[in-house]
């Protein structure tokens, strides 16, 4: 009995030493962990910075062109392959919605794949989707078989499912690289790229009307526009350009060091790639050298469950989700319909007919589009710009959504006065553009920041994927109802009160804001509410548990 005695306590006090000592190297490599993500968020502003807002932003400029360019291609689809010289409300709600379709099914997806598989192991699949379909839709045909709008539909969903990895990936990557003062301005300047998107589709839209004006003109009649044909084509296919150009840079990328630490648990590798890509230093990677594990939480689907199971967690993933949905009602309402909206005010229409009336309202479409993006959307994002490290992103969010409800109850109800007179048609264009310019110095910009901040390391990509998903649920939803709702009472009668409609849930993303917390100057760990001081704790015992058994 005493030999066994003797045995146990000398079993007991090996267990002991373990403990000690596991605990002692976990501790150092925790601190070794905050040492390493500490020269991220204290990194000062580099060319690294400066590439990784180019390349991230080159895909939402991409992004942007390809979603908006069908607003005015649908008009030139119409004068080729509708019925009178447009689409049916069917057709036009196709080749309008398939690709928010198709973006939601991308978000989701490249979101959680981003957080299993890893940021730069998908970071250019998704540029690579969206090159390929958008080409293809610059190839497509008409066949008795298959009309070349259902061709056109199959392609646009292909390309959003690309558009949707974009938006978790290039926040998420760009937030993770980003030092804690800049990471604002940093996301606000990859999102800003939107709306040079936005704008560059309708300047190619007006140059390809213009190349093609002779061939338009000189059409033997409104039932045989060739030139329109190349003209679509041509505006759609040209989106693929500046794809092709990013996307070595975007294959290249390296992975971000909190990925590396916190989900792949590489201390060594991820403290090289901060070396190597954020400061001065070099330095080699010895493939002898031991991996060391950084203690972090494991993602599963229990952990996840418990991590959104805590109100404090859910409220924050709710208010992101539904503020996006919110937003997105009117932003995808208004950006896909402004050559109908445009139409029903009569701003720009064309008093002509036969294929002059062809040339004057492609045109006069392209221009308005123009007028739009440079007036409102483009200085919107500079000035978030400006202002989102200094105001903060909830402030920001929150005068957006109240601006823009009281735009929105004015454009709506006052809509008849608006539209009765040239005089006060330059008003309501006014106001639309006032509309536009709220939406990205507002909440377009700061739904798009905030789900890039707000979650761990393990589900901040999932996380944005889903509150992006939200809001193309809400595009998808707004050019829906739009389409049907638009034309009830007459040619496009119900337009008013489906601007009352963006109002209230204009509303209801003032309260959906109130739930997120602020995320200027504090740490991506910070505002991941989890203590970090214990994640040595839990690795500890995670390896004691190991030990024992």
């Amino acid at each position: 009995m005493d030999a066994l005695r003797t045995k146990d306590t000398s079993s007991s006090g090996s267990k002991e030493n373990v403990d000690v000592k596991t605990h002692h190297t976990t501790t150092i490599l925790d601190d070794r962990r905050r040492a390493a993500l500490a020269e991220v968020d204290n990194a000062k502003f580099s060319w690294f910075h400066v590439k990784v807002c180019l390349v991230a932003g080159v895909g939402f400029f991409t992004d942007a062109y390809d979603i908006f360019a069908i607003n005015i291609a649908s008009s030139m689809l119409g004068y080729v392959y509708g019925h009178n010289q447009k689409l049916s409300k069917n057709q036009d709600l196709g080749v309008k919605v398939a690709t928010p379709v198709g973006t939601l099914v991308g978000q989701l997806l490249f979101g959680w794949l981003a957080d299993v598989v890893g940021r730069k192991r998908m970071y250019g699949v998704e540029l690579l989707i969206i090159i390929v379909s958008t080409f293809a839709q610059a190839l497509s045909g008409n066949a008795p078989a298959v009309h070349i709008l259902g061709v056109l539909i199959v392609w646009r969903f292909i390309m959003g499912v690309g558009i949707g990895g974009d938006y978790p990936l290039s926040a998420v990557i760009s937030s993770e690289f980003a030092s804690t003062k800049i990471r604002g301005r940093m996301m606000t300047a990859v999102f800003a790229s939107q709306g040079w998107g936005n704008f560059t589709a309708a300047l190619i839209a007006f140059i390809l009307t213009a190349a093609y004006k002779s061939t338009v003109l000189s059409s033997p009649s409104v039932t045989d526009l060739k030139g329109v044909d190349y003209m679509w084509r041509l505006l759609i296919g040209l989106g693929c350009v500046p794809g092709c150009i990013a996307l070595y840079f975007r294959l290249t990328i390296p992975e971000t060091p909190r990925y590396t630490m916190d989900i792949e648990r590489n201390l060594g590798q991820a403290t090289m790639d901060i070396n190597n890509v954020l400061t001065e230093k070099k330095v080699e990677a010895d493939p002898d050298a031991p991996v060391e594990r950084t203690p972090a939480p494991k993602a599963s689907r229990a952990d996840f469950a418990n991590y959104f199971g805590q109100w404090k967690n859910f409220k924050i993933l709710f208010g992101t989700a539904y503020s996006w949905f919110a937003l997105d009602i009117a932003f995808y309402g208004l950006g896909l319909n402004s050559a109908i909206i445009l139409t029903a005010i009569g701003f720009g229409s064309s008093k002509s007919t036969g294929v002059q009336g062809v040339y004057d309202n492609l045109k006069n479409v392209s221009v308005g589009n123009m007028i739009i993006s440079a007036a409102g959307l483009i200085p919107g994002y500079w000035v978030t710009f400006l202002f989102v490290d200094h105001w903060g992103r909830k402030p920001i969010q929150l005068m957006g959504f109240i601006i823009l409800t009281v735009l929105f109850i004015i454009m709506g109800f006052a809509y008849d006065k608006l539209t009765a007179t040239p005089a006060a048609t330059k008003a309501f264009v006014f106001l639309y553009c006032l509309a536009n310019f709220f939406q990205n110095f507002g909440p377009n910009t700061t739904t798009f920041i905030i789900p890039g901040e707000v979650f761990p390391t393990r589900y901040r990509s999932t996380g944005h994927g889903i509150s992006a998903a939200s809001g193309k649920l809400g595009a998808i939803v707004a050019q829906v109802g739009f389409s049907q709702l638009k034309d009830i009472g007459g040619t496009n009668r119900f337009v008013k009160h489906i601007l009352e409609i963006f109002a209230f849930f204009m509303l209801t993303g003032i309260f959906s804001t109130l739930l997120l917390p602020e995320t200027k100057n504090k740490t991506l760990e910070d505002l991941s509410n989890e203590d970090h001081e214990e994640f040595s704790k839990n690795a500890t015992a995670q390896h004691n548990s190991a030990f024992t058994s």
